[in-house]
């Protein structure tokens, strides 16, 4: 079974003792795993000797308290998923664990995190940042996962690890779609009978030969709260309201 580490000595003691010099790979999760973070624990195995995986839903990058409330929360099927998956350990902290100053201290951003999903989540990637660096510096792994899903999040991340001279690697995982093409996403579970069928719909029109804004209005159209649509290096990059619950999706153009 996957062995849960709540305490920062706790996970250190372990790091020096047990898996020294052997390789390590880590994937953060805030848990609710699905297939799309199930893709990057098992790259994660096939490219290191330990695997860890963290699950923290962090507040600091909740710009919507009710967001942050209605998550979901799955801690014993994810147990499960990650014991059947073969992972050592589960570093599940809480928030006095890893914010010990409260969040007086954070890591900004100053560009790409001001765009796109920055624009209307003020705050967002500064959370983000921050519990990532607390963990990289905890968790001391060799390599590091993330999906293609959160492509604006995995730049910025990846740009960190550079600014700062982080000695961890950071890998991106292809994006992990359902059979009818919508981006798996922890939240998908939130969707009701009527909003699933019409979910996919987002990645449909994304992918077509459209222009932005011919692919906003025929989102919008299909009653979709359109926050951005937004093509950058031959990549489109979306992200609508359905509901009470919000998809973000990227494609190659």
């Amino acid at each position: 079974m996957t062995r849960v580490i709540k305490n920062i000595n706790e996970w250190r003691k372990i790091r020096k003792r047990i898996i020294g010099n052997k390789s390590l790979g880590f994937v953060p999760t805030m848990g609710a795993l699905h297939e799309g973070h199930m893709s990057l624990i098992h790259k994660s195995k096939s490219e290191n000797e330990i695997t860890v995986v963290s699950i923290f839903i962090n507040p600091t990058q909740f710009n919507n308290p009710e967001d942050l409330v209605n998550y979901p929360k799955t801690f014993n099927a994810d147990l499960q998923k990650l014991t059947d998956a073969g992972v050592d350990y589960l570093f599940y902290p809480d928030y006095t664990e890893l914010y010990p100053d409260n969040f007086k201290y954070e890591v900004n951003e100053k560009d790409l995190s001001k765009i796109l999903c920055g624009t209307n989540r003020p705050g967002h990637f500064t959370g983000v940042l921050t519990v990532v660096m607390k963990l990289f510096n905890i968790i001391q792994a060799d390599r590091a996962y993330f999906g293609e899903k959160d492509f604006q999040q995995y730049q910025l991340i990846k740009g960190m690890v550079d600014a700062f001279f982080l000695e961890i690697q950071i890998i991106p995982c292809p994006l992990i779609r359902e059979p009818n093409g919508l981006a798996m996403s922890s939240r998908n579970v939130r969707l009701s009978t009527d909003e699933r069928l019409m979910a996919p719909k987002f990645y449909q029109t994304m992918k077509s030969n459209s222009t932005d804004e011919e692919i906003k209005a025929r989102l919008e159209s299909e009653g979709f709260m359109v926050d951005y649509i937004t093509t950058i290096n031959n990549r489109r990059f979306g992200a609508v309201q359905l509901g009470k619950v919000r998809l973000i999706d990227n494609v190659e153009v």
